[in-house]
């Protein structure tokens, strides 16, 4: 088992993630495109999928695509990033991403800006 699968435990294939946004599938691609989303093939078929943690209450995490362009651009690669927000983090209380969930980016995106340094 990686790193990323001992960390993350519910996983979506990208149509699943279609239907619970409602969207197409081309829709889909295309906030991979936009870095809204990000996913990484898993699982014993190899399959595109994101962690389902990206999605809440039928819409993508709001907060997700700005952090995600911040760890990029301090050089994380998809599966560094994910690593990273399912991270336990004592001094959170939690990992990034349910802090992301309960509205606390600012803290989060800080937090990953100093990652550049």
């Amino acid at each position: 088992m990686s790193n990323v699968e001992s960390l993350v435990s519910d996983w979506l294939p990208l149509p699943d993630v279609a239907e619970l946004l409602e969207v197409s599938i081309t829709k889909v691609h295309g906030l991979l495109d936009e870095r809204a989303l990000v996913a990484i093939r898993q699982g014993e078929r190899n399959i595109r999928s994101i962690p389902a943690l990206f999605i809440q209450d039928g819409h993508v995490v709001d907060s997700l695509k700005g952090t995600v362009a911040v760890l990029s651009d301090a050089g994380y690669t998809d599966e560094e990033l994910i690593i990273w927000l399912f991270t336990p983090d004592d001094s959170l209380r939690g990992r990034p991403i349910d802090a992301l969930r309960e509205g606390r980016k600012t803290e989060i995106r800080r937090r990953a800006q100093s990652l550049a340094w």
